[in-house]
């Protein structure tokens, strides 16, 4: 080996080694320590059990299936699973919805006003997420504007009050509000680099402006479609502040099982095999987005 292949080689791992190591000691270990405890039992006061036990016969590893047996025989968390998968891809939808048209903006605003445009959407970051979902639960309540007008309307045709807050609505507005950030900032950066002179040939060649969008820009804005889709959804499906907040018992999603599990019940090896059964799902998840987030298949 030469004395420039080994610097190469030095390089290569300056470079990949930091990155390498912090997901080994903070992902790869703290994931395989969880797939071990999803097969331990739990202990006798929560917790998990002794990994080993001793008999007659000598010493023995006390490892089960039946966690794993009691989620796929029990459809309640089957349930909690879809109904997860529901609010996260709503949420999902609804931010595609409006981070569209308000990256567009961004990105064919003058140069100058950009970086004030970004530095609005990030905003909201400055402050703490309790503080955002705590002030979500004031402007969702009784006594605010919000359901007054609505209740009040109702009222005109005769229809029952209605509760915002410690709902589905409450758990897919926080949710929202929460994660739009995640699916501007992607779909801004694409919608940045497209060339304004294909729209300007397509419309030399008599496209409309739906036909412009439909066949230029979509298409080529699909990657930071997928992009922002999966760091919207993935986070939104486990998540369990937000249900556990503003959501009540019919806001419930996987995440504050999970939760439960680990704090109140103390079941940890079953709280660890639905953290795995969620992290396979989530990675799942990531890797259909990344494919088809791929060239060929996104038409850019």
């Amino acid at each position: 080996m030469t004395p420039q292949t080994r610097l190469q080689r030095l390089h290569k791992w300056l470079i990949s080694g930091p990155p390498l190591g912090y997901l080994l000691v903070f992902f790869a270990i703290p994931v395989l320590i969880m797939v071990v405890a999803s097969f331990r039992n739990p202990g006798e006061f929560g917790g998990l059990a002794p990994l080993f036990y001793e008999d007659e016969a000598g010493a023995h590893l006390d490892l089960t299936a039946e966690n794993y047996g009691r989620f796929f025989s029990d459809f309640l968390y089957t349930q909690l699973f879809i109904k997860s998968f529901a609010y996260a891809a709503v949420t999902t939808l609804v931010c595609l919805v409006i981070a569209y048209p308000l990256s567009m903006l961004i990105a064919r605003s003058p140069k100058k006003h950009r970086d004030l445009l970004v530095l609005l959407v990030i905003l909201p970051f400055w402050s703490n997420f309790l503080i955002r979902v705590y002030a979500w639960m004031i402007i969702l309540g009784p006594e605010w504007a919000p359901a007054r007008a609505i209740n009040g309307v109702l009222g005109v045709f005769g229809v029952e009050p209605v509760t915002l807050m410690f709902s589905p609505f409450a758990v897919i507005v926080v949710l929202v509000y929460v994660h739009l950030p995640f699916m501007v900032l992607p779909l801004y950066a694409n919608l940045e680099k497209h060339d304004p002179a294909l729209l300007d040939a397509a419309q030399d060649l008599g496209a409309g402006p739906w036909q412009r969008f439909l066949h230029v820009t979509w298409p080529l804005s699909l990657p930071g479609v997928f992009a922002g889709a999966a760091l919207v959804f993935i986070p939104a499906f486990g998540i369990f502040a937000v249900p556990d907040l503003v959501g009540g018992t019919d806001g419930i999603m996987i995440g504050n099982v999970i939760k439960q599990q680990f704090l109140e019940t103390r079941d940890w090896p079953f709280g660890s095999m639905l953290s795995i059964v969620l992290t396979v799902a989530a990675l799942a998840i990531t890797g259909l987005a990344a494919l088809a987030a791929r060239p060929g298949r996104s038409g850019a």
